[in-house]
Formats: C-alpha cells, sequence, structure tokens
C-alpha cells in the first residue's frame, strides 16, 4: 500500500533499545528467544519476521496507554541486535500482508471500529477505518494471537 494520506508507524527505537538493556540487566519480563520459525516472530522495530537462527527479545507492551479502558498489555518481538527501524512509512509493510486485523481509535483512546483483512483487501479496509472523522489512529495486529504490530496514522 502506497499513500500520501496515512503513514505506518513502527515500534520507536527507544522503545526497542530499552527491551535490550531490560534483557541485559536480567529483567524478569525479557527474555531472548532463538527464532526456530520463518513466519513466528515479527519484529514491531524493523517490520520483518526475524529468520531462525536470529535471537529476538519477547518483551510485554501496552500500544495504549495505562489509564484508558481498551488499555492491554501484550507480549511482542524485536531483534535482540540493533536492527533498522521500518523507514518506508507510506508503504504497508509486505511481509504482513495476511493475518491482520485493524483495530480503529479515536482521540480518546476508545477503540471505535474494527475489521479483519488480508492481501489485496488491507487497503480497502484501512481507507474505510479512516473515511470515520474520529478515528484518530489504526493499530495492527495478529489476527490469531492478537499482538500488537505497528500503528497507522492519518499523514
Amino acid at each position: 500500500m502506497k499513500t500520501s494520506t496515512l503513514r505506518i508507524v513502527p515500534l520507536p527505537t527507544e522503545v526497542a533499545e530499552e527491551a535490550r538493556r531490560a534483557v541485559q540487566s536480567g529483567a524478569e519480563d525479557h527474555t531472548v528467544i532463538m527464532v526456530d520459525s520463518a513466519t513466528g516472530y515479527p519484529c514491531r522495530h524493523c517490520l520483518r519476521w526475524a529468520q531462525p537462527g536470529e535471537r529476538v527479545i519477547l518483551f510485554p507492551y501496552a500500544s495504549i496507554p495505562a489509564g484508558h479502558p481498551y488499555s492491554e498489555t501484550g507480549p511482542i518481538f524485536v531483534h535482540a541486535e540493533p536492527c533498522e527501524r521500518y523507514d518506508a512509512t507510506r508503504e504497508y509493510p509486505a511481509e504482513f500482508r495476511n493475518g491482520r486485523v485493524f483495530r480503529a481509535y479515536n482521540a480518546n483512546y476508545n477503540m471505535i471500529d474494527a475489521e479483519v483483512a488480508n492481501g489485496s483487501k488491507l487497503e480497502a479496509v484501512i481507507e474505510k477505518l479512516f473515511q470515520n472523522p474520529d478515528t484518530t489512529f489504526v493499530d495492527a495486529r495478529s489476527v490469531t494471537r492478537g499482538c500488537f504490530t505497528f500503528r497507522i496514522q492519518r499523514a
């Protein structure tokens, strides 16, 4: 998806770096995993699937801040070694075209709509969610596990 009206927002570099520091300091809720599957460990920073033999950090993350009804903390992965943050922010990440649910939120972090989409239907679903003037952002999440993948905002 190429668009001039929307922007893909991967996990901030500061969050990925903090996860790397936390795992090095022995934080109990951060763990290093050796990847054993080509499609089981999506890095939320570079927005690509970690490959077998790479190491990732599994840690809790809240995409909606605490203190809001839709706030939830869930597990996500980042590469254990520094990786380039996804920078093609005007293009939908090719590796995440299947198995995503899109949740639309308003400025108060309240979910106002949600839809599942795959493949060529992604663009239409995302555009439909943003047609609602109350939609401030859309979070892409795993349809099978529910984990946060990345955010989509108006450009």
